[in-house]
């Protein structure tokens, strides 16, 4: 429930945010319309500030690689000062490593303890709140550096809630189980946000109804609006069409030897997702980077003979339909999307945190 206020006042956040490994801004998207006063975001992707800065003014995006950020470059570059019991650190980092998402460890071990880094700043700083959103791997892998980094802070008076959450529970279309930590220095009570409303299907987010007229496969939209769709080969083509309507999989076609795929012969339950389509009366299944390719996951429209198009996989991922995305190549905008915390997982941090304080007496 959102705090009441009156709008004849002045209203002044009462939570400032620096939002680390930010990406193209999905978190700082979420706690701004949560009230939340995000004074910039740090990564080390450049393309990504375009996508940042058109969509979350007056915040500003900072190009630095963590590893290479000073204390005194962060406190100069968004007026820090330590010890702020109303400033909230956000720590998404990029997650491949502890994913079960099949990817390379060879490119992705780099930033498997970026969490650490995380940790020095945290431990100079001390921030009055910690938020981390991460894969459930982070918590469950054996490896994770996560048991020394909650340590770390319980040694800085840290008291904090942590758990697996599903942003379908949280405004989302879109099962996608998540790792969660809320960290406070000023209150011995912390507890997660608590899940509101059912999950949203795809019907009431894509479709003709919802601003999303047909097209096909390799359809290039050259607005800001983007309902672009990667191209099919003339085999993937047939593949789709054989596959039923809502929720159809490539069991349609596995008996078919020119259609079959060799690496699935006599693997009928082997990534039996890879080449569906989606279901119209669910939420859409974890959209991850590659979303908009229909050989990477369940990934296929509900009717038409394409994967899904750029809007709506960042729909999915409850960004707003006016948010602009700006890279290089579709992948590199797909990219963004899929890495992104999804906005309205993010606004039901912030009221929570805004809440906190609202009621506290920092």
């Amino acid at each position: 429930m959102d705090m009441p206020f009156c709008p004849s006042s002045p209203v002044q956040p009462v939570l400032r945010a620096v939002d680390f490994f930010c990406g193209a801004g999905g978190m700082t998207h979420g706690l701004r319309s949560a009230g939340i006063d995000v004074l910039g975001g740090i990564d080390n992707e450049e393309q990504c500030r375009a996508s940042y800065e058109s969509n979350n003014a007056p915040a500003r995006f900072l190009h630095r690689d963590i590893t290479q950020l000073t204390f005194e470059e962060l406190a100069g570059a968004f007026g820090l000062h330590v010890d702020d019991p109303r400033l909230v650190f956000v720590g998404c980092s990029p997650c491949q490593y502890w994913s079960k998402i099949q990817t390379s460890r060879a490119k992705s071990e780099k930033t498997a303890f970026l969490l650490k880094e995380f940790q020095r700043f945290v431990e100079h700083f001390l921030p009055g709140f910690i938020v981390l959103e991460n894969v459930p791997g982070l918590k469950t892998n054996r490896r994770s550096y996560l048991p020394r980094f909650l340590e770390a802070i319980e040694a800085q008076g840290y008291h904090y809630a942590q758990g697996i959450v599903d942003a379908q529970f949280y405004g989302v279309p879109q099962h996608r189980r998540r790792y969660l930590l809320i960290a406070a220095r000023h209150f011995s009570h912390v507890a997660l946000p608590e899940p509101e409303g059912a999950p949203i299907p795809l019907s009431a987010v894509l479709g003709p109804a919802h601003g999303f007229p047909p097209i096909p496969a390799g359809h290039a939209d050259k607005s800001d609006f983007m309902h672009t769709t990667a191209a099919l080969t003339e085999k993937n083509l047939r593949r789709l069409r054989l596959t039923p309507h809502d929720g159809g999989t490539r069991m349609a076609w596995k008996d078919d030897p020119e259609l079959q795929i060799d690496a699935y012969r006599g693997k009928d339950d082997y990534f039996c997702d890879v080449y569906g389509r989606m279901h119209w009366d669910r939420p859409a299944p974890t959209i991850t980077t590659r979303f908009h390719s229909l050989s990477n996951g369940r990934f296929g429209h509900p009717e038409e003979d394409r994967a899904i198009s750029l809007r709506e996989g960042a729909v999915l991922q409850s960004f707003p339909r006016d948010y602009r995305f700006t890279a290089s190549s579709m992948y590199g905008i797909a990219r963004q999307i899929g890495n992104a915390v999804p906005p309205a997982l993010a606004r039901h941090i912030g009221q929570y945190l805004v809440r906190m304080v609202s009621h506290g007496n920092i």
